[in-house]
């Protein structure tokens, strides 16, 4: 009996894919997705979109992730692969961030375009209370919020303002790198989860060993890469990382429920090491030409420190950030989204959305 002929796709050719992202792009694509018996998708404005295509195939699917993955390992084990991060270049088109992942059984692959440029903070839309964060000497700056909400794009604006006029040696750990950052005058060292370093609680302890001035955490995951972070950010460094969480209530929440006494102690080092929180959103515009960034700020004044370390007895955190507008640019969710709403930047059926009204 003869064996069964394999079955062309055209996801075979990288430049059909490239094709494929570059038309995603054109159309001002955030996210490309490729799943089986879907067509191609891409998140444009926030909604999801599809191609004039046929619907994908199984054999699509793991035509692509051999496209692009390109440690030969995992592409020999792809049979057995359930999930993988990695980045993807393509001259001319531009970078992803590229996760593979397994459901029902076949491959699925999702892009997020990742802008060639360093953006702004003007460019973002940014609180001005990032600048100032980013300037600061040490401590630890978080900046929060769902996934493709920008927080890896406020991280690289941070690491852009350093580079623009600061002497300094950064350090960033990624899982992948996205943003590619080059030396003005900044010395910038950029390590990839899986290819530089192991993993996150690894290269962030190598770190404190490389001199640096400013380390950039991917993401906090677990108690102790957080235990790592604060303790480079009490040792005179500043630290830059994200939490997958909402507001900076529910951020102060999840830090107390990484570490393994999340009591008084614990309180008290994170008062002590915290510089501020970012929260963010990205709301749909009024005028359907993108998305705008709504943000929550906290800064760590003298009373939030003596707030995180005492709780009861004290102010809550969204009373401080209500009151410390001026001169200390802190804002609540709630105060924020009206003013985009008074500016003609976000429809007022959105904003009631975002508000949960």
């Amino acid at each position: 009996m003869s064996s069964p002929k394999s079955v062309a796709t055209p996801y075979a050719s990288e430049q059909f894919l490239q094709q494929l992202l570059s038309k995603a792009i054109a159309g001002s694509a955030r996210d490309v997705h490729l799943k089986v018996g879907q067509p191609p998708g891409a998140r444009v404005r926030g909604e999801l979109i599809y191609f004039r295509l046929d619907k994908i195939r199984a054999e699509d699917t793991e035509a692509i992730a051999r496209l692009l993955i390109k440690d030969p390992a995992v592409r020999e084990q792809l049979h057995n692969l359930q999930e993988y991060d990695t980045s993807y270049a393509a001259e001319g088109v531009g970078r992803f961030r590229v996760n593979v992942y397994r459901q029902r059984g076949t491959l699925a692959v999702v892009m997020r375009v990742i802008p060639i440029d360093i953006p702004s903070f003007d460019q973002l839309g940014a609180p001005a209370a990032c600048r100032v964060l980013a300037e600061k000497e040490r401590g630890l700056v978080l900046c929060v919020g769902a996934a493709g909400n920008g927080k890896s794009s406020t991280l690289a604006a941070m690491i852009g303002h350093m580079n623009d006029g600061m002497s300094r040696h950064v350090v960033t750990i990624e899982d992948p790198i996205e943003f590619l950052h080059l030396d003005n005058t900044c010395h910038i060292s950029q390590r990839e989860i899986g290819i530089d370093t192991p993993n996150f609680a690894s290269a962030l302890r190598a770190a404190l060993r490389q001199d640096p001035d400013v380390i950039q955490v991917g993401e906090i995951r677990d108690a102790e890469t957080m235990d790592i972070a604060l303790k480079a950010a009490e040792t005179g460094h500043l630290v830059l990382s994200t939490l997958h969480t909402p507001d900076v209530q529910r951020t102060m929440n999840r830090i107390l429920a990484l570490s393994e006494d999340p009591g008084d102690e614990m309180r008290e080092r994170v008062a002590d090491a915290l510089q501020g929180i970012v929260a963010q959103r990205l709301l749909p515009r009024a005028d359907d030409q993108g998305m705008v960034l709504a943000a929550e700020v906290l800064v760590a004044t003298g009373s939030v420190r003596e707030t995180l370390k005492r709780p009861v007895g004290n102010p809550p955190l969204k009373e401080l950030m209500e009151g410390g507008e001026h001169p200390y640019g802190m804002q609540t969710f709630e105060k924020h989204i009206r003013q985009l709403m008074r500016d003609g930047l976000v429809a007022r059926e959105t904003a009631k959305v975002a508000l949960g009204f």
